[in-house]
């Protein structure tokens, strides 16, 4: 197995070349993006897209709409995978806060979500990320602090 950096790895996976032989520090397909069928549709260095087919029958709330706490998640997956694509080898990471602001609900739609890093220092970068459905309009936004842990720190995450 070749290990690679995980943004060539990513960038691999996007286009859709075999990634097998292939390896990265981070784990990818997430075990949750495999669960949620969540899939990552753009990336670059600190910037990532990510999709989910939402649908009320299996995501929804009492209320009949997408749950809330799915769009949570794939706002946090595109964050996260964002950020991956930052971090070298021997670093890590982890969230330290998230906020969430919901502007209208989803039913049966393609979400994606698009996550940017809007302030990045040595080790805390925060991110917005956008939700959208298929016909554009913004389903919901977030904000979300992201920590990058080095050395020690980095170990066991």
């Amino acid at each position: 197995m070749k290990k690679i950096p995980t943004l060539d790895y990513l960038k691999k996976l996007v286009s859709g070349e075999e990634v097998e032989g292939f390896v990265t520090y981070q784990q990818y397909p997430t075990a949750i993006s495999k669960t949620l069928k969540m899939r990552i549709v753009e990336i670059a260095y600190g910037e990532a897209k990510v999709q989910i087919d939402a649908d009320v029958v299996i995501h929804g709330n009492q209320q009949g709409t997408v749950h809330g706490g799915l769009m949570c998640e794939l706002a946090d997956a595109a964050i996260g995978t964002a950020h991956s694509t930052i971090v070298k080898e021997d670093e890590s990471f982890t969230s330290l806060e998230l906020k969430i602001n919901f502007f209208r609900p989803a039913w049966k739609d393609r979400l994606i979500a698009h996550a940017v890093p809007i302030q990045q220092g040595r080790t805390i970068t925060v991110y917005r990320c956008d939700i959208s459905r298929s016909d554009g309009k913004m389903v919901a936004s977030v904000v979300s602090t992201v920590m990058t842990l080095v050395g020690e720190r980095a170990k066991g995450r």
